[in-house]
């Protein structure tokens, strides 16, 4: 039935989905890719020293999720995108108002 409503749509709104999708699929890899950072993070709390290897995992970690910041606001949730204007709207309305 889900093929049935996908041919149903115009070519633009399945393209649309289709790179949301592709895009939410590579932001969960990548984000999956990280695990065992939290154990790493929690050395040096726990009174363990990182070694030189160790941080540059971190570190490497670390860039990897500073790239995906972007998506994960803008693509992760479906219709973000569409809201997103509206979202600035309104950010830029509180903005004005408390400025007077």
């Amino acid at each position: 039935m889900a093929e049935t409503n996908r041919l149903s749509l115009p070519a633009w709104w399945q393209q649309l989905l289709s790179s949301q999708r592709r895009e939410v699929q590579r932001v969960l890899s990548e984000i999956l890719s990280t695990r065992g950072m939290l154990p790493l993070l929690m050395k040096a709390r726990n009174g363990g020293q990182w070694t030189p290897e160790e941080k540059a995992l971190l570190l490497a970690h670390l860039r990897r999720m500073a790239h995906l910041s972007p998506y994960l606001i803008a693509l992760l949730l479906p219709g973000s995108v569409l809201i997103l204007p509206m979202y600035a709207w309104w950010l830029d309305r509180r903005r004005n108002r408390r400025a007077d």
